[in-house]
């Protein structure tokens, strides 16, 4: 269930926000004040703050500002003011979105919801530099292979082949979607080659090459990496 801390001094604002967002299917915290407001904020885990600008002991735009400094969760700011440069201001300081009360639930719940679509669109989006399987290490910038620390040296097929099972540790990948991972396409030749390419990352990764740990067969569906 995804986290959403609310942050306004006025109770009939935060009741009506949290009892609209938890008929939603979120989770909400609500804060009255900007110091609890930025605490919880360091010490929950949160999708998403809805902050307003006018709060008691540090105003929003200060809890933002320095919220923004140590994380980069989405925030949507709350605010009575319907000044450019509030909005300007909000914005510049690492604000997310900004919408001006009154409101409706409806809208409020559509800007979530599209803040969280597009964090989502940005995280598909993001390509890792490398990947960790225990004791084994990919890194896709220096096209590295390192297991118990130790470099080993790979064939470009093999290293592509390791590639694909260390995106995803534990799934099953069939000798047909290995083969065309290999080729960038839907040919895949004979799938024969596949059990020959695993026959030979298992020499150059395993600690024993005679004990499949690390890479290991699931009879009549495929090969999976293993954490180890």
């Amino acid at each position: 269930m995804k986290r959403i801390l609310v942050v306004d001094d006025e109770p009939a604002i935060t009741d009506a926000i949290a009892y609209t967002l938890r008929s939603e299917g979120f989770e909400v915290d609500v804060r009255d004040d900007g110091e609890q407001a930025l605490e919880s904020a360091r010490t929950g885990a949160y999708e998403v703050i809805l902050l307003d600008v006018l709060l008691p002991e540090l105003s929003g735009f200060e809890v933002c500002r320095r919220i923004r400094a140590e994380s980069d969760v989405p925030i949507l700011m709350l605010t009575a003011r319907d000044s450019e440069v509030d909005r300007v201001l909000g914005l510049e300081i690492g604000a997310d979105d900004y919408i001006t009360k009154p409101f409706s639930m409806a809208e409020l719940v559509g800007r979530i919801r599209a803040i969280l679509r597009r964090r989502q669109l940005d995280a598909a989006s993001e390509k890792p530099t490398e990947y960790h399987v225990g004791n084994l290490r990919m890194d896709l910038v220096r096209h590295l292979v390192t297991v118990d620390g130790e470099q080993v040296r790979m064939t470009p097929s093999e290293y592509k082949i390791l590639a694909l099972l260390a995106a995803d540790p534990g799934r099953v990948f069939s000798r047909r979607e290995i083969m065309q991972h290999l080729w960038d396409s839907s040919y895949v030749g004979d799938e024969r080659a596949c059990d020959i390419h695993l026959s030979n990352l298992r020499r150059k990764i395993e600690r024993d090459p005679g004990v499949r740990q690390r890479i290991t067969t699931v009879r009549g569906a495929g090969y999976k990496l293993e954490e180890v």
